[in-house]
């Protein structure tokens, strides 16, 4: 299993469906805008606090990151 574009495709959808940017979502997880791009798009490996800090800043916890697409 590709993790990375699990993680990378909750994102996208979490981000979505709270009406927020990119920019917005780098922002109040305080990465920058193109890591957060890239962890979108599964080109990047958030390590774990990156992960807890964008998690926080969608309102869910990290496992909600970690749940395989249907």
């Amino acid at each position: 299993m590709d993790w990375k574009a699990v993680v990378g495709g909750n994102v996208r959808r979490l981000r979505t469906e709270r009406g927020l940017t990119q920019e917005q979502l780098a922002f109040e997880a305080g990465i920058d805008l193109t890591y957060e791009g890239g962890i979108e798009r599964g080109k990047r490996n958030p390590s774990l606090m990156v992960m807890v800090r964008v998690a926080e800043a969608l309102g869910v916890t990290p496992s909600e990151l970690l749940k395989p697409l249907p």
